[in-house]
């Protein structure tokens, strides 16, 4: 494992590995990307005393493509072991092959024989619904709650690959009623636009999470900070609860989601890093800055 893809900057800033995809960058110069990070300084905000709120692993896949691992399957059972010793709460993404839900569901599943109660959310692509239900299927001995990524929709390459659709308010309300039978939370990830708002006034998720892919889906040039900022009282209005991810770096960051209304904040690249880099020390590392806050 020693062509990582990442570049170790001393800050994570999308600067570093500008036009780098596959790799750690993000597409038109990486605008999205750097626009996430500079976000939460242009909008900061702290709280007079800290707020709750919960940190977790964004749903991650590509270890061969885009992190630069030897094995995608070990990709996953380090960086889902190596951030629930840190205790960092966890998500896990989809993609193509279909080996890459399953590696990730296999990876919780393996890391129960430390944590038995262990769970994650799971977030799947906007499949056609029947492919949808059956990773649902897939996901249920470790689900915390499944989500639709309906911004990865917007990556045209995935989109072409694997008929992605562009799903309506009727469709994700059906997959939510389908999950909450089962007493698993619904999620919509990758709320970004006003589109993606009104069709939210119609779903009413479990859970919406604010999010670009990282700065890799550009449905408009912005920030998930200025988004969270300028919509945060509305989102909250229509689901149950709030989500975010894209540049966050900081205990101060992660206080300033929190005071805009999100519940947990996730991070990607992050931990990614950390886990090429020296596996378990860092990622405890990066969540002792995380939350270690001081006005």
């Amino acid at each position: 494992m020693s062509d990582f893809k990442c570049h170790f900057c001393d800050e994570c800033n999308g600067r570093g590995c500008i036009g780098e995809m596959p790799g750690m960058g993000g597409p038109n110069e990486s605008a999205n990307f750097i626009l996430n990070f500079d976000g939460w300084q242009e909008y900061r905000k702290i709280p007079e005393e800290p707020l709750p709120v919960r940190i977790r692993l964004a749903p991650m896949t590509g270890g061969e493509q885009n992190v630069g691992y030897d094995d995608e399957r070990q990709f996953y059972f380090d960086l889902i072991d190596a951030c629930d010793e840190a205790g960092v709460e966890l998500s896990i993404g989809d993609g193509c092959p279909d080996e890459k839900l399953l590696f990730g569901i296999e990876a919780v599943q393996n890391r129960r024989k430390v944590h038995q109660d262990l769970k994650a959310a799971v977030i799947i692509k906007p499949y056609p619904d029947q492919r949808i239900l059956e990773r649902c299927e897939w996901a249920f001995p470790v689900a915390e709650c499944i989500g639709i990524d309906i911004d990865s929709y917007n990556i045209v390459t995935m989109r072409n690959l694997v008929n992605l659709e562009q799903k309506t308010p009727s469709q994700l309300k059906e997959i939510k009623k389908f999950l909450n039978s089962r007493g698993i939370p619904f999620a919509i990830k990758g709320i970004f636009c006003d589109a993606d708002i009104e069709m939210l006034s119609e779903v009413h998720p479990d859970i919406a999470y604010v999010s670009n892919h990282g700065g890799r889906v550009e449905t408009r040039r912005g920030s998930t900070a200025e988004f969270l900022a300028r919509h945060s009282k509305e989102l909250k209005s229509y689901s149950g609860d709030l989500w975010v991810d894209g540049g966050i770096r900081t205990a101060e960051q992660v206080q300033t989601a929190a005071f805009y209304g999100a519940s947990t904040v996730g991070l990607g690249r992050p931990f990614a890093t950390a886990v090429c880099r020296d596996r378990e020390n860092e990622v405890k590392q990066i969540m002792k800055k995380l939350c270690t806050w001081e006005r």
